[in-house]
């Protein structure tokens, strides 16, 4: 059985295509089955808003049935999909699994949610019945990788993103980060990125607030947030420990004034203001208070510069360990490789061997001495196990040669010595 990997990713494909080769949830159970038909009966989908991957043992090293099927399944033009997908078999598929897991081949490098995308697409095949011995032991060990690249590596040390790097900081400034209320000022991919990474650490109480209340409800129903209109974040100012804001306005949404309102009504009890937007939501001068802490766009770049260079430097590590273990990998699917010789080879010699004693037996039962008929079993059984190799090592060619004699030499162990 041969293992293949193929499909398109945020690096090889626009989202409109992406869109199109996703598979839905609720359908999973029967395009996995209809997968694993193609091939050798295993499959495994990954499917995600950055990649959609499969994962299946084939019975033959050609992925082009494979290809066929998926542009099929969705109903795309071959020629549409072909220069935007990839293709892996055998050492490089193990490869791109294992890099996939450790968050080497992420929009964000070293972003951990990967990991527990491929552990889902995993259990879904797996309940489905879609997996066996290759794809079991495939992510198993791919997900023992991705472990041991978290903790032998700073992979994930450090915030890449401006929504992390913000939450970062706000875990420096409070002790109990849990125990604090967020502001969240916009309802876009930055602010529900914040959001997800708040939620991630235990935050108890969120508000979002945005022009729209509708779009504000849709991301407070994801993340337990409350929903409110930008009208109504006067009012809530004053509760809020952390304020994140990233919307699309022209104008500053947050004066000196109503935060210094904020202020004391708090008691002066510290802010934590990050401004994400361009142009800023947040005037400057909101900066000059005491008991705030402000920080922009600007202010965060320069440590996500920093931290990916450590990123990059740990990746180049993470490599190294992704490199050993394929090896490792690769050698238990030789092993694999080597079951079904070894199986005829013990048929073949056993049957050699049945045939023997049957005709030493009838000797014995003839009255012939026990000595003799042992000999002539011994002789003839030796004879017959010879023959084929002896046969084998004479006829090799020119070219065959010395690769049949090195590996017969090191199959039954024989010292050079003694030649």
């Amino acid at each position: 059985m041969h293992l293949v990997a193929l499909g398109i990713n945020h690096k090889t494909a626009p989202v409109a295509l992406r869109e199109q080769a996703a598979f839905d949830p609720q359908t999973l159970p029967d395009a996995l089955h209809a997968a694993a038909e193609v091939g050798a009966g295993e499959a495994t989908i990954l499917s995600t808003c950055n990649r959609t991957e499969l994962y299946c043992g084939l019975r033959k090293p050609s992925d082009e049935s494979l290809i066929d099927w998926f542009c099929d399944y969705h109903k795309l033009a071959p020629r549409l999909v072909r220069p935007h997908l990839y293709v892996h078999d055998g050492r490089t598929a193990v490869a791109h699994a294992f890099r996939v897991a450790s968050g080497l081949d992420s929009l964000v490098l070293g972003e951990p949610q990967i990991l527990g995308q491929m552990k889902s697409a995993f259990a879904a095949a797996h309940k489905a019945g879609t997996t066996g011995k290759l794809l079991n032991r495939l992510f198993q060990h791919t997900f023992s990788v991705a472990k041991q690249v978290r903790t032998d590596t700073a992979i994930g040390a450090n915030a890449v993103s401006v929504a992390y790097a913000a939450v970062s900081l706000a875990r420096r400034i409070f002790d109990r980060l849990a125990d604090q209320t967020v502001l969240l000022i916009g309802a876009g991919e930055m602010i529900e990125l914040a959001a997800r990474h708040l939620k991630e650490q235990g935050i108890r109480r969120m508000v979002v607030a945005n022009r729209t209340i509708g779009r504000a409800s849709s991301l407070g129903g994801i993340y337990g947030a409350e929903a409110i209109s930008l009208l109504e974040m006067p009012d809530y100012l004053s509760s809020a420990d952390i304020v994140i804001s990233c919307t699309a306005s022209l104008l500053p949404l947050l004066g000196k004034g109503a935060v210094e309102r904020a202020l004391k009504a708090r008691k002066h009890r510290p802010m934590f203001l990050v401004d994400l937007a361009v142009p800023r939501d947040i005037e400057p001068e909101v900066g000059e208070l005491s008991d705030v802490y402000l920080y922009t766009i600007d202010d965060l770049k320069g440590v996500i510069e920093e931290n990916m260079e450590s990123r990059q430097a740990a990746a180049r590590q993470a490599e190294t360990i992704i490199e050993s273990e394929v090896i490792e990998f690769m050698r238990w699917v030789r092993s694999l490789e080597s079951v079904p010789t070894v199986r005829a080879l013990r048929a073949t010699t056993e049957a050699l061997r049945d045939v023997e004693l049957e005709r030493a037996r009838r000797a014995l039962e003839r009255g012939e001495p026990a000595d003799e008929v042992l000999l002539r079993f011994a002789h003839a059984l030796t004879n017959k196990f010879m023959h084929c190799p002896s046969a084998a090592l004479r006829e090799a060619n020119a070219d065959s040669e010395l690769d049949l004699i090195s590996a017969t030499r090191a199959l039954f162990r024989l010292d050079d010595k003694a030649s």
